[in-house]
C-alpha cells in the first residue's frame, strides 16, 4: 500500500519527540556540490533540466516528445517565525512547514522565539523525478540546503547540507533529495525555477527512520 501524501501544515507541537541525527555541513563550492548540481553566478547560466516522460510498457516514448513542458518560475520564501521555519514557494503553489529550532518540538513557538536559531530539526525530503531546481537569492545573505544523492533507498547517512554564503544560486540535478531553502536570517527570497510537471517523491523521516535530521545554520 502506497505511503499517504505528507501533510506540509502542521503544528510542529503536535510531533513527536525523536532522536535527532546530525547532518554535516559542507561549504558549497564548484567541487563540493559536483554530483549534486552546481553554483549558479546568473539564474540564465543554467538551463533547467526537463527529464523525458517514462514509458509505461515495451515501448518506448518519442526522442522527440515527452519532455516539452518546460519550467516554472517564482519567488521561494523561508521565513522564521518564533521557532518555526515555513516556507511558500509561489511557483507552484506550496506552503510548508521546513522545520523547526527546538530540540522538542513540543516546545516550539510560531509568536515568539524562544531556542537560538543554530540548527533546523528536519522532518521530510523529497525529490524531482521530472526535472532539475535552481534557488538563486533575491537577498544576498546566507543559507542552507539539505542533499543527497538519487536513489529511493534513502539512508540518513547519505545525507550532508550545502553552506551557501548567498553569492551564487544553487541548482540541482533532477532527483537530488532536498528540502526547501533554510534561511539563516529572518527571511530570505529566492528566484524558483523548476520543472512545470513538479513530480514529487517524499520521505517523512519520522515515519520511516524514527527520528529526525539536525542541521546546522552556523557557517562551518
Amino acid at each position: 500500500m502506497a505511503a499517504p501524501a505528507p501533510e506540509y501544515l502542521f503544528d510542529p507541537s503536535d510531533k513527536p519527540a525523536l532522536p535527532l541525527h546530525d547532518v554535516p555541513l559542507i561549504v558549497a563550492t564548484d567541487e563540493s556540490v559536483r554530483g549534486y548540481g552546481a553554483l549558479v553566478e546568473h539564474p540564465d547560466d543554467i538551463e533547467i533540466e526537463i527529464v523525458r516522460w517514462p514509458a509505461t510498457g515495451w515501448r518506448q516514448v518519442d526522442e522527440d516528445s515527452g519532455d516539452e513542458a518546460g519550467w516554472v518560475e517564482g519567488t521561494f520564501h523561508g521565513e522564521w517565525r518564533g521557532d518555526v521555519l515555513f516556507g511558500r514557494n509561489d511557483a507552484v503553489s506550496g506552503h510548508y512547514v521546513l522545520g523547526w529550532s527546538t530540540t522538542d518540538p513540543a516546545a516550539s513557538c510560531t509568536d515568539r522565539q524562544t531556542a537560538r536559531r543554530e540548527k533546523v530539526v528536519l522532518w521530510h525530503l523529497n525529490y524531482h523525478p521530472d526535472g532539475g531546481q535552481l534557488f538563486f537569492p533575491k537577498d544576498k545573505s546566507p543559507f542552507v540546503v539539505p542533499v543527497a544523492l538519487p536513489g529511493d533507498d534513502l539512508a540518513v547517512e547519505q545525507v550532508i547540507a550545502f553552506w551557501c554564503d548567498g553569492s551564487r544560486g544553487l541548482y540541482i540535478h533532477p532527483g537530488i533529495w532536498h528540502d526547501g531553502i533554510f534561511p539563516v536570517s529572518d527571511h530570505q527570497r529566492f528566484l524558483d525555477r523548476q520543472g512545470r510537471v513538479h513530480a514529487r517523491v517524499s520521505c517523512d523521516l519520522a515515519l520511516e527512520f524514527g527520528l529526525y535530521l539536525c542541521v546546522p545554520l552556523t557557517a562551518p
